[in-house]
């Protein structure tokens, strides 16, 4: 029955409406998935990226980590583009079609009803129709049986002539009746094949042709999605192929010679490898001297032991370097002892070592040297937070180079910056000369008088770290030609520097605390290195100090002191963790310089 058809296409249509819904699912989650893939991409990316002002920034120089990098970088834009899809496909899928289906849900709702109304309609003509036809059909029986009753009557002698009039009369009536029934009943039959006609051919049709052409926009709606769908991915492809494109580009600039030039820049030393060992004669019955070979370096008077030449000297210092070498790889920070608590300062292990002799057994000096322990930097900057001197002269000499020119660059960019800010207060002044109403040209003059003196300051920095530079370079000769009161070329120019541990010196025991270039210290004679000790005359005193322990001077060079006496000092500590002191013109020698408070007149030379 048409009613059965209305059933089904109700049917059918909520099934088109779930399958919808059921897509719209289907794309919501596909987004989410996006998502969170691009969120753990983004996650990714940024917990493989390296830290500020970490050693892992200091790594990303090298070809391979900057590929790396990169590809951390595209990785972070390839998830973008999994972002763009999941943005896109929730306002072009989801939103468009979730909209769509409540306005599907209206329009169906709207065809059914009409239908629904429609088929009512032709049941009331139905029924009317069947309410006149029994209407029509009693009219005719009652009509029947009056003229059967007036016949009767009439045909009857002992009936009178007025109940026949009547009985007549009632038939007629009744006729009438049924004429009139029968004429209604053709009247609303045709009225209700006409509807009939019209429900069946022309309303039912249309209703069923929009329901129809709905279902088809549905369908039709849904293909274009899954179309919209593809799109949405396709249309990310070209700039995820140049997310790859990048990728496969920093794979191919990864350079593995230069990698290793960079590792062997790094860590370049210009250390030279150690010269032959010489061989020497102990078969000789005599008298054996101080062979070329011995590795002495006694500051003797000249009297007990001979002086080395330049020879003998070159063929030590390749010794000497390789042992320091060791010494700073193995532990370049060993601070110097703590002041004392309850024993002697000169008990601590690994202490300062105390000036030694100037004249001693070769043998001694030998075994000392093969048992010496790694040189100790300066306190103050461990206590700065165990940076190494302020010269760089812990490290070696084509690293120190490096560091020293990377601090004159920066010296050179503070004193631009400096020079910028005075040329722009320079002309903001002249602007306030020549404009008094815009501003007092007085209150500038502080700030250029502030700017001048940090110039001079950076300037002479920079002089000083280029003296050092050029130092390293071999451009000027080495310290240690320089007589030991000379703290060193530039610092006399500096009282801020007195403090840190500048410049390289011997430490009273006759060995280097820092390194130098090796080939200044293969041109450092015998002579100078030996009698650098041997004062002609008494030191100048540059300041006074006050003992903050009791430290007993045991070894010759040293100088015992009371915890709170006040001395002067003839020599700051250059690095070595000693200081040079005087009690009187007859006392005078070294102490730790952890041990003393030391108070340096400004204005000594």
């Amino acid at each position: 029955s048409l009613q059965d058809q209305f059933d089904n296409l109700e049917k059918h249509t909520q099934w088109g409406i779930d399958v919808l819904e059921k897509y719209i699912k289907f794309v919501k989650e596909r987004t989410e998935i996006e998502l969170s893939y691009a969120k753990q991409l983004r996650n990714l990316s940024k917990k493989y990226q390296p830290k500020k002002n970490s050693k892992e920034e200091e790594e990303y120089r090298y070809t391979s980590t900057r590929a790396f990098l990169a590809t951390l970088n595209e990785m972070n834009d390839y998830a973008g583009q999994h972002e763009v899809i999941s943005e896109n496909m929730t306002s072009l899928i989801t939103a468009e079609l979730t909209r769509y289906v409540q306005e599907l849900k209206q329009e169906r709702k709207s065809h059914f009803h009409d239908g629904r109304k429609a088929q009512q309609h032709i049941e009331t003509c139905w029924k009317q129709l069947e309410a006149s036809k029994r209407r029509f059909e009693r009219d005719c029986k009652e009509a029947d049986r009056a003229q059967q009753y007036f016949e009767k009557m009439d045909a009857d002698i002992n009936v009178t002539k007025a109940d026949v009039e009547k009985a007549r009369q009632q038939a007629q009536l009744r006729h009438q009746m049924a004429e009139d029934s029968k004429a209604e009943y053709s009247s609303t039959l045709q009225k209700f094949n006409s509807e009939q006609h019209e429900h069946y051919y022309t309303h039912i049709p249309n209703i069923f042709q929009k329901i129809q052409e709905m279902e088809e926009r549905r369908i039709v709606r849904i293909g274009e999605s899954m179309k919209t769908f593809a799109e949405v991915d396709r249309q990310v492809i070209p700039i995820i192929g140049k997310c790859l494109d990048e990728i496969t580009k920093a794979a191919e600039s990864v350079d593995h010679k230069n990698d290793s030039q960079m590792v062997i820049e790094a860590f370049k030393s210009g250390f030279e490898p150690p010269g032959d060992v010489e061989f020497e004669d102990f078969t000789q019955p005599m008298k054996r001297t101080v062979s070329e070979s011995s590795l002495s370096n006694s500051r003797g008077d000249g009297k007990a032991e001979p002086k080395f030449g330049s020879k003998s000297k070159g063929k030590l210092w390749p010794f000497i370097k390789k042992n320091k070498l060791m010494s700073l790889l193995t532990s370049p920070h060993q601070p110097p002892p703590p002041p004392p608590a309850s024993a002697s300062p000169s008990a601590v292990p690994n202490g300062p070592q105390s000036p030694k002799q100037q004249k001693e057994p070769l043998s001694h000096r030998f075994n000392e040297f093969m048992t010496s322990k790694p040189k100790i930097h300066c306190f103050r900057s461990l206590k700065r937070g165990g940076a190494g001197p302020e010269d760089f002269s812990n490290l070696p000499p084509e690293q120190r180079r490096k560091k020293l020119q990377q601090k004159v660059d920066e010296l050179n960019k503070d004193i631009q910056k400096e020079l910028d800010q005075r040329d722009a207060l320079t002309k903001m002044k002249d602007v306030y000369i020549k404009n008094p109403q815009m501003g007092d040209a007085a209150s500038v003059d502080h700030r250029l008088a502030e700017l001048a003196q940090n110039i001079e300051k950076l300037r002479l920095e920079v002089q000083k770290f280029e003296g050092w530079l050029a130092e390293v370079e071999g451009r000027l000769p080495a310290r240690g030609e320089q007589p030991r009161r000379q703290s060193g070329m530039y610092e006399p120019q500096h009282p801020a520097a007195v403090n840190s541990c500048a410049q390289d010196r011997e430490s009273p025991d006759g060995s280097y605390t820092e390194e130098q270039s090796q080939e200044t210290e293969m041109k450092v004679p015998a002579t100078d290195f030996d009698d650098e000790f041997d004062d002609e005359e008494p030191l100048p005193t540059i300041g006074t100090c006050k003992a903050l322990y009791t430290f007993e001077g045991q070894n010759e060079g040293t100088i015992s002191v009371a915890e709170g006496e006040m001395l002067y000092v003839i020599e700051e500590d250059k690095g070595d963790g000693w200081t040079r002191i005087r009690r009187n013109e007859d006392e005078e020698g070294y102490v730790p310089t952890s041990y003393v408070e030391v108070y340096l007149d400004k204005n000594a030379k």
